[in-house]
């Protein structure tokens, strides 16, 4: 950061309209935080904040000042990122968001070994359902969103970066662990699937569509909005579900969980990063792009063999 800290401190109080959550953000003491805004006010010789009726909001100095605050957010990073293109480097800020299965399982990995290569860049990290990370990215709020499953839009760029294969998850002691079942099977069991608005369940549905199963048909017994919670859900013997192969190999090794296999029934997908519409992404954005493309296969964890009962004699998750 080489902008002036007391705009910096100005910004995050203006964000949240709290002194708290921006003494939160920055890593600072509220009381360290109300000295600065002071000292700021004093400066410019009017308040910025009216702390009146146990709420706070921009006095009109406030709200003059913090267009001229963002703007030298920008320029700051700008010249940070200059500095850095001058010796081949690339430095400031890139905020990611990622779906919750990508988040949770694949982008620490991602993220630790960009950082290895491009280590002035600061990331930060948000998570939600596909349909939460396209909206933030639209916003402006991420500058890359990674997502799963298949989306058609506009006004973003969608890249596929690599492939997902969804699993069938059932008990330790459920009759189809290890077993090859049909997609009608389906019809006896109950169901748990995600919320509405997470790529995992329009990849679910689609394929259980194309198969010749209508949802109505099914037993959903439940949706849960995070992959933890189907899979503890399953361990707690209410179900079984469809999730990522990635979520679940840690249960496959304890043996807390096992695979079922649906014959006929493909349940691939893409995890695509998506960015601006326009030309193809520079600086940081377009470091962290190239470097999806190149090396997430690679960097991905690998899938573990596990024995079943299936009429190929293996199974992989």
């Amino acid at each position: 950061m080489i902008e002036n800290f007391r705009i910096r401190v100005f910004r995050a109080v203006a964000a949240h309209l709290s002194f708290s959550r921006a003494a939160e953000e920055l890593l600072l003491t509220q009381p360290a935080v109300t000295q600065q805004i002071k000292a700021l006010e004093d400066e410019l010789g009017v308040s910025l904040f009216d702390r009146g009726g146990g709420r706070i909001a921009l006095t009109p100095g406030g709200a003059a000042l913090l267009p001229f605050a963002d703007e030298m957010k920008t320029l700051g990073d700008e010249a940070v990122a200059a500095v850095a293109r001058a010796y081949g480097e690339y430095a400031g800020e890139l905020t990611i968001g990622a779906s919750q299965t990508i988040g949770q399982y694949l982008l620490p990995t991602f993220v630790a070994a960009f950082l290895r290569t491009h280590p002035k860049i600061r990331i930060t990290a948000r998570s939600g359902n596909t349909d939460q990370m396209l909206e933030a990215l639209v916003a402006g709020e991420v500058h890359i969103a990674l997502i799963e499953g298949p989306e058609q839009r506009k006004d973003v760029h969608i890249e596929a970066f690599m492939e997902d294969h969804l699993v069938l998850v059932v008990p330790a002691s459920h009759g189809w662990a290890g077993q090859e079942i049909t997609p009608q099977d389906l019809k006896s069991q109950p169901l748990l699937i995600r919320e509405y608005g997470s790529g995992s369940r329009r990849i679910v549905e689609q394929a259980l569509t194309n198969a010749g199963l209508k949802m109505k048909d099914l037993i959903i017994s439940m949706e849960l909005d995070s992959t933890e919670g189907l899979l503890n859900a399953v361990e707690a013997g209410l179900g079984v579900t469809f999730v990522s192969r990635w979520a679940v190999r840690n249960q496959l090794a304890l043996g807390t969980l096992k695979l079922s296999r649906v014959a006929g029934l493909r349940l691939s997908r893409s995890f695509s990063m998506v960015y601006a519409a326009g030309p193809v992404p520079t600086g940081g954005v377009g470091a962290f792009r190239g470097f999806l493309l190149a090396q997430a296969f690679n960097m991905a964890p690998k899938p573990r063999k596990i024995k079943s009962n299936y009429s190929n004699g293996g199974a992989e998750t």
